[in-house]
């Protein structure tokens, strides 16, 4: 059980690493980085909507594994849905695919998600570096990806059937602004998976895409907007989790999670994950079984594949799908909760299951 000043100490940097790939993102986003990989993905298709659909997993793989799943839900979602309108294919595929891989392909950076860069506390403590983290969760990792592109593929394969005449490009951005923010994007992901502090890189690209923008196109900075209430948010879910685990919870939470790294105890592992994150959210989720399961690098990992690929089921079950369902209703798009439920039911038994089983395989 954490004290207070624990608490402070670890949650802090992942604060900050919030606060400052947000900015890097709404920098990359107004220097025109996402739209114009949309059209370079419009254009490498050749017409055909199945591969720009292909096309935009990519993008939204890369995304999330880099830039952290809230970025793909925040800035990926309306480009997709915009690119989708323009060549008359249908938008809600391209849509839940941003949605599902947001959380989904979130598990094989510590940065991918705020979840991972919690448990790299835990994960140290069990002698398992940044580098032990990603031979560990490379192969779940990539069955998540797999078995989410499979899913969706099989629920809208006959929408993604058709052709397209390719879309003309965006509107003129600033050239050079935007191939700083790629290179700087591309410094980053090797900045992450060499093993340096997340908020040690983050913070210097900020501070440095702030400069340049405001060099080349100060304009643009009126546009930013920043998650300062989920940063409260966040602050007061910690708060209320550390309370409850004081109060007696995690003994309560022992008993559920069970002991043992097979198979079958990995699953019960990710499964409770899953069900608590889409009933409270997934940040809280991990906090408080957190303590239950840091006795085994498989069982934690285990924890994060639920968190991390489980709440696609409810709009709460993560910050990126609240921040997700508010970018479809402001693109025009009408959002079916109900829909969303069920199909993220299906999506998540399958890649939970397949993911957690891959790991148990390869732990």
């Amino acid at each position: 059980m954490l004290d207070l000043a624990q608490l402070v100490d670890r949650v802090a940097p992942i604060l900050v690493f919030l606060v400052a790939i947000t900015l890097v993102a709404e920098l990359c986003d107004q220097a025109g980085l996402f739209d114009e990989a949309a059209h370079w993905a419009a254009r490498l298709a050749r017409g055909r909507v199945a591969v720009l659909w292909l096309l935009v997993v990519a993008l939204a793989v890369v995304s999330t594994v880099v830039l952290s799943l809230d970025t793909t839900a925040v800035l990926l979602t309306p480009v997709a849905v915009t690119v989708a309108r323009q060549v008359g294919a249908p938008a809600l595929p391209f849509a839940m695919t941003t949605l599902w891989l947001a959380n989904t392909a979130s598990l094989l950076l510590p940065v991918s998600n705020l979840t991972n860069l919690l448990s790299l506390h835990p994960f140290a403590a069990l002698g398992v570096s940044t580098w032990g983290y990603l031979r560990l969760m490379a192969a779940p990792a990539l069955a998540a990806i797999l078995a989410t592109v499979a899913v969706l593929w099989l629920l809208h394969r006959t929408q993604l059937r058709s052709r397209y005449e390719t879309p003309p490009r965006a509107e003129p951005h600033d050239h050079l602004l935007m191939v700083i923010t790629a290179w700087t994007c591309g410094a980053l992901a090797v900045a992450f998976v060499s093993g340096l502090q997340p908020a040690l890189a983050s913070v210097p690209a900020a501070l440095f895409l702030l400069a340049v923008t405001y060099w080349r196109a100060p304009e643009l900075l009126r546009r930013i907007k920043m998650p300062w209430l989920t940063v409260m948010g966040i602050c007061i879910l910690f708060l209320v989790v550390d309370a409850a685990l004081r109060a007696g919870l995690e003994e309560w939470l022992r008993t559920l999670v069970g002991e043992g790294t097979t198979a079958t105890a990995l699953l019960r592992v990710s499964g409770l994950g899953a069900l608590a994150a889409n009933g409270i959210n997934n940040l809280p989720a991990y906090l408080a079984l957190e303590p239950t399961v840091a006795d085994a690098p498989a069982r934690l990992a285990a924890l994060l594949v639920g968190v991390n690929t489980g709440p696609i089921v409810t709009m709460w079950g993560s910050v990126a799908t609240l921040l997700w369902a508010q970018r479809c209703r402001s693109a025009g798009l009408t959002v079916d909760a109900g829909r969303v439920a069920r199909t993220g039911l299906l999506c998540a038994v399958v890649v939970v299951g397949a993911t957690t089983l891959t790991l148990a395989a390869t732990a």
